[in-house]
């Protein structure tokens, strides 16, 4: 949970710096390279071992992040001397999550038994649009156990319409009606 809330206070400073020179692009794409460097298990292990020398850590950084803004790197920096890279995805995906908003777009995250073509995620987004009063951006996975519907998340709120939800909640009253 701790980590969590330092990649809220990180995602939150950087895009107040993203907001106030208007680089909300550049800062998501520089966040993406250092969140997709820190997945790198190889580089990531070396990055966060205590024997190697911070200044050949913040060559290597330079050199496999390119073209970054400077403050995007000085965060890399942070990141690395606090021991705190593998957090990089969080603060990436706190960063989406405040541009999201800043946009007026929220993210769902829907379950389903099967795939979905093209139409019904515009469909199903339409829907919960309506729920919501935003624009909504999907993220489909898919779960067999679902068996039918679909489960959404869309913030802190959850609706669950789907086939074992049904049947979970059939099988409870009866059994209590017995």
């Amino acid at each position: 949970m701790a980590r969590r809330g330092y990649a809220r206070r990180y995602g939150q400073a950087v895009f107040d710096i993203a907001l106030e020179k208007k680089e909300f692009d550049r800062w998501q794409s520089d966040l993406s390279k250092i969140a997709s460097l820190a997945e790198d298990a190889t580089v990531a292990a070396w990055l966060e071992n205590p024997k190697v020398h911070f200044d050949l850590k913040a060559r290597l950084l330079s050199e496999q992040l390119g073209d970054i803004n400077p403050l995007a790197l000085n965060l890399a920096y942070l990141l690395i001397a606090r021991g705190r890279l593998g957090m990089a995805g969080d603060i990436a995906d706190e960063y989406q999550y405040l541009l999201d908003r800043h946009r007026g777009l929220e993210r769902a995250e829907v379950t389903t038994a099967i795939p979905l073509d093209d139409e019904e995620k515009k469909h199903l987004a339409e829907g919960l649009a309506g729920l919501v009063s935003k624009e909504v951006v999907l993220k489909a996975t898919v779960d067999p156990s679902v068996i039918g519907g679909f489960v959404a998340r869309i913030g802190d709120k959850m609706l669950d319409a789907s086939t074992r939800h049904r049947l979970d909640a059939l099988k409870e009253q009866m059994a209590g009606s017995r």
